[in-house]
């Protein structure tokens, strides 16, 4: 039921969840600041 409301059709596995968190954490994150980031498969979108 959930997954119907998300763009993409499905809900996320953690693993995807685990892969923004340690981007976060990177030095590859290092310039992003003061921004809302939505791993939700698009649902804020709707």
């Amino acid at each position: 039921m959930l997954a119907g409301n998300v763009p993409l059709g499905r809900l996320a596995h953690p693993d995807e969840i685990a892969n923004v968190v340690l981007f976060l954490a990177s030095a590859q994150a290092s310039f992003i600041t003061g921004t809302e980031l939505s791993a939700d498969g698009g649902e804020v979108q709707l």
